[in-house]
């Protein structure tokens, strides 16, 4: 009589190597347009978002617009990092609802927790738990990308109606948002 082993497979959760790529393709260099609310910016990090991180880069004793022009590609691992970890992406079993999820959150802050919870019915709290983590999980994985998707549409077109000045960017904001595609 043969005997089988019998090898235990688990699903192979969301992996950001994967997503870094999608975000700097769209991420620039250095740029300070006085229409964007993000102000000086590098690689998509913002000088407010760089404070938070806390490192005056040129130790010139404060962190400023200065720093956010000497940002490296490791600056930008290290901040993709935290907001990958803010969404406790390593726990969600689909890449492509890891990606869209850390990209709107990287993009528009608390809004990117906030709304894609509604969506989930869970608790609208910015803090991504147990039952976040849960309910995405336990969804229907293509119906709750097309939901997020679509969210985030309304989302973008939200910010300018409710802010004209935006119009120039929303292009730029639709075309990166039609890069992130359904994959099982």
């Amino acid at each position: 009589m043969a005997v089988y082993k019998k090898f235990e497979t688990s699903a192979v959760n969301a992996d950001i190597k994967l997503l870094g790529p999608i975000i700097a393709k769209w991420e620039g260099g250095y740029v300070n347009d006085p229409l964007d609310n993000g102000g000086a910016t590098n690689m998509g990090i913002t000088l407010n978002t760089w404070k938070h991180v806390g490192y005056d880069k040129n130790g010139d004793g404060k962190i400023d617009e200065k720093d956010i022009k000497l940002l490296s590609k490791d600056d930008f691992q290290y901040v993709l990092r935290k907001y990958w970890d803010k969404w406790r992406a390593d726990e969600i079993k689909n890449q492509s609802i890891a990606n869209i999820l850390v990209d709107w959150y990287w993009g528009s802050g608390k809004w990117g927790i906030i709304i894609p919870q509604r969506i989930l019915n869970v608790t609208q709290d910015g803090i991504v738990g147990a039952k976040t983590i849960a309910a995405i999980n336990n969804s229907n994985q293509k119906e709750l990308f097309d939901k997020i998707f679509t969210a985030r549409v309304k989302f973008l077109n939200d910010i300018v109606k409710n802010n004209p000045s935006q119009k120039r960017f929303i292009n730029g904001w639709m075309n990166r948002l039609n890069d992130f595609k359904f994959k099982e």
